[in-house]
């Protein structure tokens, strides 16, 4: 593997997990991450699932920091709609002073939630519309000079906090390539523009004073395992458990249950999510990863590795890092 890999990790709750013994698990995981040599580590906003811990994404940033050295740690992203600019600011001015030189600001518009979770964030349905203006403002509080006069971060002034734009559409693109900023596109679960977004994204890159030249991180899945049948077991209890996310409404579906939602109609939408994804033996998954660059034209991978279980997890990013000759720290 000749691109930076990184990790994108949903601090996923299991069956008969709680969330104590998922962040135990997405700290073990950053551990042996640093260990191997991945660029950075990013954790997702996402509200109102009980199969994800990463809520309060800042939170989790500073736990795992914590017990870190050296790896980089970010949002991937904070959903900034549903926030002020001035709190994302100082939570992350407050992460960069603490863990100098090792925190990223991924920022999408995207709510990460259903429409009444929206409503119990308190989140105004048309605050999308002025995400742009909210980067900036954003941006002004950790770089300076403010947008809003009298208004300062502390801590967060002066900082400097890498932004970074996330997308999954031509909105994202252009927009990140207007501001001059890295581009983090969400192919591992939103396929179908990657190529026509990127594209947009090199072909409108304007230079910024934190980036001269266009950078794009494209999301992909990863099951590494030893075997090619323990990778493809694993990838079925992956889409068995995405089932339950997206129709359980509560309840839990039997394998039965839930291979039959997979093959009806609708449930063909969560099979067509996770269209890049390298399951296998390392070898195999290396040259998935390889030919997904070139198809991404990216400049960093970051991946999602969806096995079933933290040492599973942790055993796909040992198995991928060392078939991609990652530099051991």
């Amino acid at each position: 593997m000749t691109l930076p890999l990184s990790i994108l990790d949903l601090a996923t709750i299991g069956k008969g997990q709680t969330a104590a013994e998922s962040f135990a698990g997405s700290v073990a995981m950053a551990q042996r991450a640093e260990e191997l040599g991945y660029r950075r580590i990013w954790y997702a906003e996402h509200h109102n699932m009980s199969a994800i811990a990463s809520s309060a994404t800042s939170v989790l940033i500073a736990h795992v920091a914590a017990h870190t050295k050296t790896i980089r740690l970010g949002a991937g992203g904070v959903m900034l709609p549903n926030h002020s600019p001035l709190t994302i600011a100082e939570q992350f001015g407050t992460l960069e002073t603490l863990h100098p030189g090792r925190i990223d600001l991924g920022l999408g518009r995207a709510p990460g939630s259903d429409q009444n979770t929206m409503r119990a964030l308190r989140r105004d349905p048309m605050s999308a519309d002025t995400f742009p203006q909210d980067v900036l403002e954003l941006q002004g509080y950790l770089t300076g000079p403010t947008r809003i006069q009298g208004v300062e971060a502390t801590p967060g002034k002066g900082t400097n906090v890498p932004l970074y734009v996330l997308g999954s559409s031509l909105f994202g693109a252009r927009l990140a390539a207007q501001l001059g900023l890295p581009y983090a596109f969400a192919s591992h679960f939103a396929p179908n523009a990657l190529q026509e977004a990127v594209a947009l994204y090199r072909s409108e890159f304007k230079p910024s004073a934190q980036l001269d030249a266009p950078h794009v991180i494209a999301g992909v899945n990863v099951i590494a395992a030893d075997t090619a049948a323990e990778a493809q077991a694993a990838f079925r209890a992956t889409l068995r458990a995405r089932v339950g996310l997206f129709f359980g409404g509560g309840r839990e579906f039997t394998d039965d249950e839930a291979d039959m939602i997979l093959d009806s109609p609708q449930g063909q939408h969560v099979s067509q999510m996770m269209t890049y994804s390298a399951i296998g033996t390392p070898d195999v998954v290396n040259d998935y990863l390889e030919e997904f660059a070139k198809h991404s034209d990216a400049d960093e991978l970051i991946v999602a590795h969806q096995n079933t279980g933290t040492e599973a997890r942790i055993r796909s990013v040992e198995l991928l890092a060392e078939v991609a000759g990652l530099a051991r720290v």
